[in-house]
């Protein structure tokens, strides 16, 4: 049954932005997590890189007015697509989902339920799902309530908020000009994000609920130092920090790339950046720092 998009206060419009890049196998799940909602006032803005899978075949099997298909060349930058959605977007908010992850039935009406003034960025947990058989089948990535100043706490205690639960206002990321396309930020472009939101509001709302899950697979894990990325996100702010919040985020960015030398088993890398973050960082930080420091001796 088609649905008729309304805009007013009580049912906002909400934008879902879906990027994808040969994720057929997955994109079905994601979109139909969205339609099965309990909130109905939404669009879909599917942005595809061109995918050489049937992502086309999936998104037509669709029919519904709320889907949209838009194509773009991301040259690998998945913060153009996101970008694109925006800027697409009818909403007054936005909402991001990956195609490999999915949503809960009722994540949209939670989210609208914790809207008030006072608000401009909600988020909440989810559960990681594994793509393969192990100890371990269901995880949860707990994010935490954000202390004011929200800027000032996510540099110093790094981020805790999961792109696929986000729940914004449309303007404010109008305000910043969306994500930022830097290659030097892939990986991180939604961290440096969340920084420049927090430059001009402190309105962010953490709902201790999981309303989706992340679905950990080979295709999605990352292989690479992520204290590289994380390190230009936080580069524009750190003239901000205290000297003690400035030692307390190199030692987050050392252990980072001490803990992936380790599992590189360069362990003469690591040993250099865990010995910083085994003398500065937070007290599980230099617990897991020593460990890999007495296991990098060989």
């Amino acid at each position: 049954m088609n649905q008729v998009i309304e805009t007013n206060c009580e049912r906002p419009l909400v934008s879902v932005i879906l990027p994808t890049y040969n994720h057929a196998q997955f994109l079905s799940r994601a979109i139909r997590s969205v339609l099965d909602q309990d909130y109905t006032n939404f669009e879909i803005i599917i942005i595809d890189n061109h995918s050489q899978d049937n992502t086309d075949e999936v998104v037509q099997s669709f029919i519904d007015p709320r889907v949209t298909l838009l194509k773009i060349h991301n040259n690998g930058i998945i913060a153009s697509s996101r970008n694109m959605g925006i800027q697409e977007a009818n909403g007054e908010w936005i909402a991001f989902l990956d195609s490999d992850d999915w949503w809960s039935s009722n994540k949209l009406q939670t989210c609208i339920d914790h809207i008030n003034d006072k608000t401009d960025c909600i988020y909440h947990d989810l559960s990681i799902r594994r793509g393969r058989s192990g100890l371990f089948q269901s995880k949860i990535i707990k994010s935490r309530q954000l202390k004011t100043p929200v800027l000032i706490d996510l540099l110093v205690n790094g981020n805790t908020i999961s792109t696929s639960s986000v729940f914004v206002r449309k303007r404010l990321l109008d305000e910043i000009g969306g994500f930022n396309e830097s290659q030097n930020l892939i990986a991180a472009e939604d961290y440096n994000t969340w920084l420049r939101l927090a430059q001009i509001s402190d309105g962010f709302c953490h709902i201790p609920k999981c309303l989706g899950y992340y679905f950990l697979h080979d295709e999605g894990i990352s292989r690479k130092d992520m204290s590289i990325p994380k390190r230009c996100a936080s580069a524009s702010f750190v003239h901000l920090l205290s000297d003690k919040e400035r030692h307390s985020l190199e030692s987050d960015l050392k252990y980072t790339k001490g803990r992936y030398a380790f599992l590189s088993q360069d362990y003469r890398t690591a040993r250099e950046s865990l010995a910083f973050s085994a003398r500065h960082g937070k007290p599980i930080i230099k617990l897991k720092s020593l460990w890999m420091l007495i296991n990098s001796i060989r």
